[in-house]
């Protein structure tokens, strides 16, 4: 397993929310990137978008999740982190990224004002459009998918994440112990 687990997924998911709860179940610290945008630019969200726009908050969102140096982190990075390529590439290459699933209808419900979110909202895009442009790339780039439709708490659904991280962990040791049997036993190519 990767040193960090990374949580995508639309706004209003609940990363931030999960991520400090998983974090806590696991020992780890928690990276809420929007808060690490916001500290290195000196500017809310929303502000970059209104003096870049949208094309240059993304440049910015891109360099800083491509940037991340953290071990033993949950990183929940902002719901456009997945409009950039290398921002994507790097997370992957340092973490389990989870993909937390939600349906359109739950999202709308959850989501309050999108400007005050600092939404990454394309001009002329309706939330819809934002959704289903969207779920593709999560889907992807997760290496994990946690469908949190029928999870009336966030607690449920870091018991889901955690119970799929869990088996994957029993599977990875399984195997590793496989190879160091076969290992033991003398049963690699070169064994002669």
């Amino acid at each position: 397993m990767k040193p960090n687990i990374t949580l995508i997924g639309m706004p209003s998911s609940g990363k931030s929310t999960i991520g400090v709860l998983l974090a806590k179940r696991l020992g780890y610290s928690f990276v809420d990137v929007d808060i690490v945008i916001q500290e290195k630019e000196g500017r809310l969200l929303k502000e970059i978008i209104a003096q870049e726009g949208m094309e240059g908050f993304l440049k910015v969102e891109e360099r800083v999740n491509a940037e991340l140096d953290v071990r033993k982190s949950v990183i929940a990075p902002g719901g456009s982190v997945i409009y950039g390529e290398k921002a994507m590439e790097h997370l992957k290459e340092i973490s389990e990224v989870v993909y937390l699933k939600m349906s359109y209808e739950e999202m709308e419900k959850r989501i309050g004002n999108v400007v005050d979110r600092g939404v990454a909202l394309k001009p002329g895009f309706t939330l819809r459009d934002l959704y289903n442009e969207r779920v593709p790339l999560y889907e992807k780039y997760a290496d994990i998918v946690v469908d949190e439709e029928g999870c009336l708490q966030p607690g449920e659904t870091v018991d889901r994440l955690r119970a799929i991280m869990e088996s994957r962990l029993a599977a990875e040791k399984a195997e590793l112990d496989k190879m160091l049997a076969l290992l033991k036993d003398g049963g690699g190519a070169d064994s002669e």
